[in-house]
């Protein structure tokens, strides 16, 4: 066989995922074990690795899953400690506090706290935390969905404290060959490597100034009511501002720190001016968008995900505001003054 055949080869399970699961619209708990007995087939029969190689694989593949599934496991945790300790009503009530235009609020959720979560942790934990968190602020599921995803752009090189650059970087090239050459040109590895990643800290920024506009015009477009683009262009010039909030210290991090905090630091920093600057309508349009009514939203945009806390409006399982607040474990935080109703404070 040619090398292009081997490639195309490769590419079968990936296609074969695809058809079955966009094309097909079958299961994934149908369509993956179909797609794992391809790639099984094509290992042994193509590829001439032994059963015992394959089965290896199977239980790497496995121990990865499992990781994965804890990290899932985690964030829904996290979500229904949250909904059950009145903390989701306090955000809630919160962030409507802050602007109750759902543009802005994706921005500051999805944008700045989902930056924040992949920089700590990595590994699509963004997405598995702020979806349904805006879930539970009414957004659809399909467009939380949409937006989660879109955040991992920019912070994801500097995920889980700089994984990504740390360990691709030193045990994905020549390490060895690459400093001897290095140090016969009067340099040192420590040197190259931060090189790479304030280029990468730099090459991501210029592009990070506008996902935020990129992510709330998309969202706006295909949720909206009018389904319309200018709509989401309206909020460029706080898009963009949200943008360079998080762009200019993620860059300097990571030109001068290196690659564990530029994520964090930029969404840090960022939250810190972009929330007052929402408080006081800074950049923002007088003419608020949200979405359709609920009752208009077709099937599709919420599945069979349901998140209520009216159900646990009055449950407190944690003591009061004085010992400090269960999202931030902050003392006094913004989240908890901007909730008005008892049944939302702690």
């Amino acid at each position: 066989m040619t090398d292009t055949t081997f490639a195309l080869l490769a590419f079968v399970p990936l296609i074969l995922a695809g058809i079955l699961l966009i094309g097909l619209r079958m299961a994934a708990r149908v369509a993956m074990p179909i797609v794992f007995v391809a790639t099984s087939l094509i290992a042994l029969l193509v590829w001439d690795m032994t059963m015992t190689r394959v089965i290896a694989s199977t239980l790497q593949g496995l121990i990865l899953t499992v990781a994965i599934l804890w990290i899932i496991f985690g964030a829904i945790l996290l979500l229904n400690t949250l909904k059950h300790s009145g903390g989701i009503t306090a955000i809630r009530n919160g962030f409507s506090g802050i602007s109750p235009d759902r543009r802005v609020q994706a921005i500051i959720v999805a944008w700045l706290f989902g930056c924040f979560i992949e920089g700590a942790s990595g590994f699509g934990t963004p997405a598995a935390v702020a979806a349904p968190l805006m879930v539970a602020l009414g957004f659809p599921a399909l467009a939380a969905v949409t937006v989660g995803m879109m955040i991992q752009s920019t912070p994801v090189s500097f995920g889980a404290v700089g994984t990504p650059i740390v360990v691709g970087v030193t045990g994905g090239v020549d390490r060895t060959g690459i400093t001897s050459a290095l140090e016969a040109g009067g340099s040192s590895w420590l040197d190259y490597f931060h090189l790479i990643t304030g280029e990468v800290a730099l090459v991501h920024a210029v592009v990070g100034v506008f996902m935020p506009l990129i992510m709330v015009t998309i969202m706006v477009r295909f949720f909206g009511a009018n389904r319309s683009w200018k709509e989401g262009l309206a909020i460029a010039p706080f898009a963009i501002f949200a943008g360079i909030a998080f762009v200019v210290p993620y860059g300097l991090a990571g030109v001068f720190l290196g690659p564990e905090f530029p994520s964090m630091i930029g969404a840090m920093v960022g939250l810190a001016i972009v929330v007052p600057a929402a408080r006081r309508g800074f950049l923002i349009p007088a003419n608020q968008w949200d979405f359709p009514d609920s009752k208009q939203w077709p099937d599709h945009w919420i599945g069979r995900l349901s998140i209520k806390t009216d159900e646990v409006v009055g449950k407190h399982v944690f003591p009061p505001s004085w010992v400090g607040c269960p999202t931030c474990c902050s003392p006094c935080c913004w989240c908890c003054r901007a909730a008005s109703t008892p049944s939302s404070r702690y």
